[in-house]
């Protein structure tokens, strides 16, 4: 064996332990755009200004989320439950620093504090394999169509929410567990 084959061999398998070698499976057949690393004990950057992470809300690899339930708990009391639309600052996928006030669906519980959720756009995405449309809703003042974008995780804390916009009812909410269940192999109730 050559010293560049050694060297090879010990990068994969070095890659295999820090990754783990299930993962390919669990992704799409589709090239997944690149994402941040980031962890909630992370430093977000808002508008120039810097944030404690411990309110920010910050893109997560679903990928790496292996016990997930997706449960739909819906209870307007001001903290985000599973089924519910809230508003949070979401970064950009370029990770600059930029972002926009938007509606995120949560979809299950990160810890005491933190909600996992999966952002919206208005924005058409008919045919796109990483969107769900759910139609229109309270959580768009201008009644527009909405879609959900299943491949874009976010973990928001509670403090990090501007409001509570609307609940997504059951079935709709139900289409979107599904796909996240088939998709990451998490637990749809």
């Amino acid at each position: 064996m050559s010293k560049g084959t050694g060297i090879l061999t010990a990068l994969a398998e070095i890659l295999r332990t820090a990754f783990g070698s299930d993962r390919a499976s669990r992704t799409s057949q589709s090239p997944r755009r690149p994402v941040s690393r980031l962890r909630p004990t992370d430093v977000a950057r808002t508008s120039g200004a810097v944030a404690t992470s411990g309110t920010a809300t910050v893109r997560v690899d679903p990928d790496r989320i292996d016990d997930l339930r997706i449960d739909h708990a819906p209870d307007r009391d001001g903290a985000p439950d599973a089924g519910e639309i809230v508003w949070t600052w979401v970064p950009y996928e370029e990770n600059d620093g930029r972002g926009k006030d938007r509606p995120v669906l949560v979809i299950g519980r990160q810890s005491a504090d933190r909600v996992y959720a999966v952002r919206m756009t208005s924005k058409p995405h008919d045919g796109e394999r990483d969107y769900l449309s759910i139609g229109a809703g309270r959580w768009d003042s201008q009644g527009r169509e909405s879609w959900v974008d299943i491949e874009q995780l976010y973990s928001v804390h509670e403090t990090g929410l501007r409001r509570e916009a609307a609940v997504l009812d059951r079935d709709r909410f139900g289409r979107i567990a599904a796909a996240l269940a088939r998709r990451y192999r998490w637990t749809a109730a």
